[in-house]
């Protein structure tokens, strides 16, 4: 039995007492970290060094990237410059592209008003400047994209046609010039080549109609020279063979005074436009013009 007294507080005994033991230290989810202390000395010698090294350091740093930038504005400052690679080879894509964008359309031109016959020679004239200028590199560009405008607008007989009569003329034409060929030997192979060239568009134009041009041709001078022969007084037929020695030697001699008459026209051409140096032209020419 428990006596109330008024004046002391009741205390009811724990029926569960806490241990100490049982009690954990708190979980701190940020570690304490111990930091050296904090002076307001001076900082040592060997600190004072190791600082100065590491500001030292860092603007060698600064230095070579500024200078390393510098001469990266440097280097594109001189690939855009008029004597460049870059520029130069940006100046020769667009006159290659402007020439044959040029040659194309003046020959879908002049097939279209039927005034080939008279703007003919000039057809080779841009394969001759690009190869005069860039070498002959840049001349067989000019010509493949001249063909290639023309297949596109044209088709591929004006193509081709371009290719066997203007196209290889011009190239060997300025290929010879670049290489300072005496005009003997370049009329004598750009001869050749226009020769060649002729035939192909004969043997070209016989498969699409179906007909043997060459055969009819050598029919006609044998008739004609039978007619002749006879007109005069000599009874006799001459054979095949000398018909096609007859017909190679009359299309050589024409090849030949296109060609001669070219080389006059295009040197006139070029001295005009400032290209005189690049030429050699023979005694003759030298002293008319």
């Amino acid at each position: 039995m428990i006596l109330l007294n008024p004046t002391n507080p009741i205390h009811v005994p724990n029926p569960h007492p806490i241990s100490l033991s049982l009690i954990r230290p708190p979980i701190l989810l940020f570690p304490q970290r111990n930091h050296p202390p904090f002076s307001l000395s001076l900082p040592s010698p060997l600190v004072r060094s190791a600082r100065a090294a590491d500001s030292l350091g860092n603007s060698d740093g600064s230095v070579e990237r500024e200078s390393f930038e510098s001469e990266e504005e440097m280097v594109g400052s001189q690939d855009l410059a008029m004597d460049g690679p870059v520029y130069q080879k940006t100046l020769r894509l667009v006159e290659t592209a402007m020439f044959a964008a040029v040659t194309g359309l003046a020959y879908f031109l002049s097939n279209s008003l039927a005034v080939e016959n008279y703007l003919g020679c000039f057809f080779s004239l841009p394969i001759v400047i690009s190869s005069m200028r860039w070498g002959p590199g840049a001349g067989r560009k000019t010509m493949v994209a001249t063909a290639m405008l023309l297949l596109t607008l044209s088709g591929p007989i004006k193509a081709s046609t371009y290719l066997l009569m203007h196209g290889l003329v011009g190239l060997a034409l300025g290929t010879l010039w670049r290489l300072q060929i005496n005009w003997v030997l370049s009329i004598t192979m750009c001869s050749l080549v226009r020769a060649t060239g002729a035939i192909g568009y004969v043997l070209l134009s016989s498969f699409l109609i179906r007909e043997n041009i060459l055969s009819l041709i050598t029919v006609n001078i044998h008739a004609s020279l039978t007619y002749i022969l006879t007109a005069i007084g000599v009874n006799t037929i001459p054979s095949m063979d000398v018909i096609y020695v007859i017909f190679g030697s009359l299309l050589l001699l024409n090849c030949g005074f296109f060609v001669f008459l070219l080389h006059i026209l295009y040197a006139v051409i070029l001295t005009k436009l400032g290209m005189r140096d690049s030429l050699k032209l023979p005694r003759w020419l030298e002293k008319a013009m």
